[in-house]
């Protein structure tokens, strides 16, 4: 049985850390990844670095804009480290009511934007195995 929810792709993989620059830094230099879109999101809290290789795998960098932020309470409480994993949908709505008809707790009533425009909203990590993730519906360009 399916929930009705259908993803298309592993979108990114997000990942806390405390200074943007070093770890764009150290993604581009170790791994050679690199930096294909950055912006501040002051509604969710961060500076971010969408890091990508030429392959199309994606890590998301996510730097707090303050302690209580979000990221800044996962950074204290956790560490740096992985924060999400995202899954791309072609309807975020469509996929925002599959999750709800499965019984699973959405952290937002309606989606919000993300990373160059696009809607996001976040499976609740209890009903998602612990995980936090993250459905991700790309701008239209």
């Amino acid at each position: 049985m399916t929930s009705g929810l259908r993803v298309l792709r592993v979108d990114h993989v997000g990942v806390a850390v405390p200074d943007l620059d070093a770890a764009i830094a150290f993604h581009e230099r170790v791994f050679g990844l690199r930096c294909e879109h950055r912006e501040t999101n002051e509604e969710q809290g961060v500076t971010e670095a969408m890091m990508a290789s030429d392959t199309g795998a994606r890590i998301q960098l996510l730097a707090p804009l303050s302690p209580d932020s979000p990221i800044g309470r996962f950074l204290d409480r956790s560490g740096p480290g992985l924060q999400q994993l995202a899954y791309t949908v072609d309807d975020i709505h469509a996929a925002c009511a599959a999750v709800r008809a499965a019984g699973l707790r959405l952290l937002y009533d309606e989606p919000r934007r993300g990373t160059a425009g696009s809607l996001i909203n976040f499976i609740h990590p209890r009903d998602a195995g612990g995980v936090l993730v993250e459905l991700v519906q790309p701008a239209a360009h």
